[in-house]
């Protein structure tokens, strides 16, 4: 099946280029630096090419983009100054408040859940979470797949010391699935809707099983403090294309497919599992990751308790 995932060595080679990106306020105006990936608004907004236009007006000269695999080397570009801002789960930004990295929860965007689950080979015996107890699940250290997992199996008494994890990343994982070398997978959409389709993997449990969470756009300290405005105007840009690929699916789809050479029922699928938004950081989804963060503190998955709301940013208001 035809899908462009990102390769070490291909992270490699974009590292390599992020380090010879020009620091965002040189040259006038200002250059900003976004880290996608291949799912949500900001694989949208690329797509749509609307954001220079939509920027221009507030001083931002040129939007450059960037595609991760994943959340965590998405975060590591951000906190080495490769990036500005990006978008991520809800796990990411935990382990790397924890690591110190200079980091602000810019606006978030609530799930329905239904984009991430655990599945399983179509011919496993394996028939519940509870029967996971001994085997061996894939997931993506620090991704929003990790606390997923936590918070699945604890639905049904276990933790993760009663399964054996593999941390791998989504295309290793991908491989060691159709191999045969994994009991159970836990993935987001669209490496999740791919499984269910090209391996006709079964679902034991998605995201509704588990706490609503959100995904969240995190900005660098550095690029929040230089350039508010312009951030707030990114904010109200991206805000306004979660709007309008709301209201105009089957385009974002054709563009989705058209990028990422995934088939149409793959790309509906993942449409049709949440709507797009870009929302403020509300008290409530402050409080729901601040007890995401606790629960990582408490079982010592993280090197020590964080708070959450030291690093929300609060200086957008949305202009609609």
């Amino acid at each position: 099946m035809p899908f462009k995932a990102l390769t070490r060595r291909g992270f490699v080679a974009s590292a390599a280029a992020l380090s010879a990106c020009a620091p965002h306020g040189q040259g006038g105006g200002v250059k900003l630096r976004i880290g996608q990936q291949k799912n949500g608004v900001l694989l949208l907004a690329k797509l749509h090419g609307q954001l220079p236009t939509l920027l221009a007006p507030a001083g931002i000269s040129k939007v450059d983009f960037f595609e991760f695999g994943a959340g965590p080397p998405l975060l590591e570009a951000l906190r080495a100054g490769a990036i500005d801002i990006g978008g991520v789960g809800d796990t990411p930004p935990i382990f790397a408040q924890a690591a110190g990295a200079p980091l602000v929860y810019a606006a978030a965007q609530p799930l329905t859940g239904q984009a991430e689950g655990i599945v399983v080979p179509a011919s496993s015996k394996v028939q519940t979470l509870h029967d996971l107890k001994g085997k061996r699940i894939a997931l993506t250290k620090g991704s929003s797949a990790h606390l997923f997992t936590v918070k699945a199996l604890a639905t049904v008494g276990l933790s993760l010391d009663d399964v054996t994890p593999a941390y791998l990343s989504p295309a290793d994982a991908s491989a060691a699935f159709t191999n045969g070398a994994l009991d159970a997978w836990a993935i987001w959409d669209p490496f999740f809707a791919i499984v269910q389709a090209s391996q006709k993997a079964r679902l034991l449990v998605d995201g509704r099983a588990v706490t609503p969470s959100s995904s969240f756009f995190i900005a660098s300290r550095a690029f929040a403090e230089a350039s508010p405005k312009p951030l707030a105007a990114t904010l109200d840009a991206l805000a306004g294309e979660a709007v309008w690929a709301n209201t105009h699916q089957n385009e974002a789809a054709s563009l989705i497919q058209a990028s990422t050479g995934l088939p149409a029922p793959i790309v509906a699928a993942t449409l049709s599992r949440g709507e797009f938004s870009v929302r403020p950081m509300s008290a409530a989804v402050v409080h729901a990751q601040q007890d995401n963060a606790d629960t990582l503190s408490r079982l010592k998955l993280i090197p020590s308790a964080i708070d959450v709301s030291a690093d929300v940013w609060r200086g957008w208001t949305p202009a609609t």
